[in-house]
């Protein structure tokens, strides 16, 4: 984002020419028409005495003057050596201050104003920090603040920080500046013919310091929250760090920020953030709250602004102080920037929730992996239970199609049977192949993300065989068990009823709707993909939730349970409770979500359908028997057969990739890594095609 080019001031009415001219040559004796000296006359001519708006226009024009991108060099003799723009101008502005007093006491007595009237505690203490009202509130306020046109808060030096320097890139600029003739410009306007009650650079000292005792209470408050004291049981109460730290930034206000006031307070800080760290890790542990990791950050981030704080307070006047200074306000402008971005305080809270998430679905997704001969068998026998139930399932959505419903109740009776379905899978211990690619991908993430790279690759070199292997397991058998139960059920229903369960024109409206490039099939089969992936998300939040909350130790002790089952039945409970609870969750949501768009499209009047390919072969197969053995060797039903295909490496692709890449991102994976992973398995695949395919022999 560009910002404009300040325009020249304008010559008041009345204004001399031949001052003018005079001030050039004083100032500019190699080049007395240079527009950098010119428009300094003019801006120190017009210098306002009274009016709060009218000095912070003044002072906003004066840093406009500065960032010109003109420098102001060969004004002087000898000439300057090459330099900045800001430097040669700044060096411009204290050499005409230092030589003219009539041009310095307006400026002074300008600043003092400014300072006198405005406030800086809330730059210094709010600025760049969460504003406390939680992961959701925090934001809706932001997104307010977005659309809603904010009211003038001239009395807050936040207000004109950001007025003076509206893009972010001005951060950069600000570090830029040579803190020395800084130093010498705030020494020299600190004087004046009429001195204020407390200078500038005691009104500053003194906001720093009520921020350092803002700062401690809000972050002692944070710190000593019961989810907190309770994710760190190795510090009792008395001795928390943050008890003390309320304590300490008193014992600095008191005494003025003395140097080993600020010493001790460094200690503290340090301790403090010790306990973060072991948060963090029991979170890592022990599942993710939102809310919880907002506060956290806002912890983490509220330590690093009182160490900042303290350095500026705890080195000399002059030069050092200004450098300290320059870095704190540099970066008091890139957060009071991201404070306005909703983007921003998405990614930076969901990012630990995202990888905990991932490793739920992860852990879930091992189940779907085998190793052994006698796993893969295991797992090609519960592949078949799904197809069975799938057939089944296919039929019931035939069947409520053919019903005359309203919209709600049709998406009513196709979510209560998707979801019954998949319920009954998780029963009996069935499995369906759609459900794999996301969490495994979640496991393979996971994998990748873990230990040395030496030893991660060489767990990938096994891992991903394995993989690859359930997957096409699973798939084929459960299109192979597919393709049986639809056709003797059909045959089943024809005898029962004495006619097929389709007719000619709705077996045909089936053949047409899984036409690859006739139809949607191509689109809505990626609509389902993200839908599983979804579905995988939703398992591994809802398991996080209830570690989080600790339902399963609750079920274990609560008292009713206990009565009624005993120790033993309770524990049982609870553990068939852990067991499961992904698997509920990712087995309802993926119900409701299969269901949902044929309902919302029809609502909005768009054509937006499901293609999940284990169900579309089951249907396929249904109008396959209605149709007759001589139309499925016509060119149109081997086109939907076609169809089923491209539904399933879309639905696998789609929801696979998804899972990987949130992933390799919560996991901060570099690219390189897995580039160099997928080299070394497409060479591995080349050589031993068989371990991708079959089980061991052994």
């Amino acid at each position: 984002m560009s910002r404009p080019l300040p325009q020249p001031v304008p010559m008041r009415e009345g204004r001399s020419s031949r001052e003018v001219d005079a001030f050039c040559v004083q100032f500019a004796p190699r080049a007395p028409g240079h527009p950098a000296v010119r428009d300094l006359q003019h801006l120190l001519a017009d210098v306002p005495t009274e009016g709060l708006e009218a000095r912070l226009e003044w002072v906003e024009r004066c840093v406009a003057w500065l960032r010109d991108p003109q420098p102001a060099l060969g004004l002087m003799e000898p000439a300057e050596p090459e330099a900045p723009a800001a430097v040669t101008r700044l060096a411009l502005l204290l050499r005409v201050l230092e030589a003219r007093a009539s041009a310095r006491e307006p400026v002074a007595a300008l600043v003092r104003e400014v300072m006198a009237a405005t406030s800086g505690l809330k730059l210094f203490s709010q600025v760049g920090l969460p504003a406390g009202l939680g992961f959701f509130g925090e934001v809706s306020d932001r997104l307010a603040r977005r659309l809603l046109p904010s009211p003038p808060e001239d009395h807050q030096l936040s207000e004109l920080l950001l007025r003076l320097f509206p893009v972010p890139e001005d951060a950069d600029w600000l570090e830029g500046l040579p803190p020395e003739p800084l130093a010498r410009l705030s020494a020299l306007l600190q004087g004046g013919t009429q001195p204020p009650v407390r200078a500038p650079a005691q009104v500053v000292r003194a906001s720093l310091v009520d921020a350092l005792g803002l700062l401690a209470v809000q972050t002692a408050a944070l710190g000593l929250t019961e989810d907190v004291r309770e994710r760190c049981p190795e510090v009792s109460f008395r001795a928390s760090p943050f008890l003390k730290l309320r304590r300490v930034c008193e014992g600095v206000l008191a005494r003025d920020a003395a140097p080993d006031s600020l010493r001790e307070l460094g200690d503290v800080v340090e301790e403090c953030r010790q306990v973060v760290a072991i948060v963090s890790s029991h979170l890592e542990q022990y599942g993710v709250s939102v809310d919880l990791v907002y506060r956290l950050e806002r912890i983490r981030r509220s330590l690093e602004r009182m160490e900042a704080i303290a350095r500026v307070l705890g080195v000399a006047p002059g030069e050092a102080r200004w450098r300290e200074g320059l870095v704190l306000v540099a970066d008091l402008l890139r957060r009071a920037h991201t404070d306005r971005s909703v983007r921003a305080v998405v990614a930076s809270n969901a990012r630990l929730l995202a990888r905990k998430v991932i490793e739920r679905a992860g852990h879930s997704g091992e189940h779907y992996i085998t190793t052994t001969r006698a796993e893969y068998h295991h797992m090609v026998h519960s592949a078949a239970g799904g197809g069975l139930i799938t057939a089944v399932t296919a039929i019931l959505k035939l069947y409520a199609a053919t019903l005359a419903l309203a919209p709600f109740f049709y998406g009513l009776a196709l979510a209560g049977t998707y979801v019954g379905s998949f319920l009954m899978m998780q029963v009996t211990g069935s499995t369906l192949a759609t459900k794999q690619p996301s969490m495994t991908a979640a496991a393979l993430g996971s994998a990748i993300g873990q230990g040395g790279t030496g030893g991660r690759l060489s767990h990938l070199m096994e891992l991903i065989p394995r993989i690859t292997r359930s997957q096409i397991a699973t798939a084929l058998a459960n299109m192979g068990t597919v393709l049986p139960a639809a056709v003797g059920l059909s045959m089943l229903f024809a005898w029962w009823k004495g006619h097929p369960l389709l007719n000619p024109a709705q077996a045909h409206y089936v053949v047409d709707a899984l036409h690859p490039w006739r139809s949607g099939t191509i689109v809505y089969a990626a609509l389902t993909g993200v839908l599983l992936w979804l579905s995988s998300l939703a398992a591994g939040w809802l398991e996080n939730w209830a570690v989080y909350r600790r339902i399963p130790e609750a079920l274990a002790h609560h008292r009713v349970l206990r009565r009624a089952l005993g120790d033993t039945g309770a524990k049982k409970l609870a553990g068939l409770f852990s067991r499961n609870i992904a698997g509920l969750g990712g087995n309802v949501s993926i119900g409701i979500l299969l269901a949902l768009p044929p309902v919302v499209g029809n609502f909005f009047g768009l054509p937006l359908d499901v293609r999940h390919v284990t169900l579309s072969f089951g249907q396929l197969c249904l109008a396959g028997y209605a149709l007759g053995p001589t139309a499925v060797l016509r060119p149109d039903f081997l086109a939907a057969l076609g169809g089923i295909g491209v539904t399933l490496a879309i639905n696998f692709g789609v929801s696979f990739s998804l899972a990987l890449g949130v992933a390799l991102r919560a996991r901060d994976v570099p690219v390189r890594d897995v580039v160099r992973l997928v080299r070394l398995m497409s060479g591995r695949f080349l050589r031993e095609p068989r371990a991708f395919l079959l089980p061991p022999r052994v």
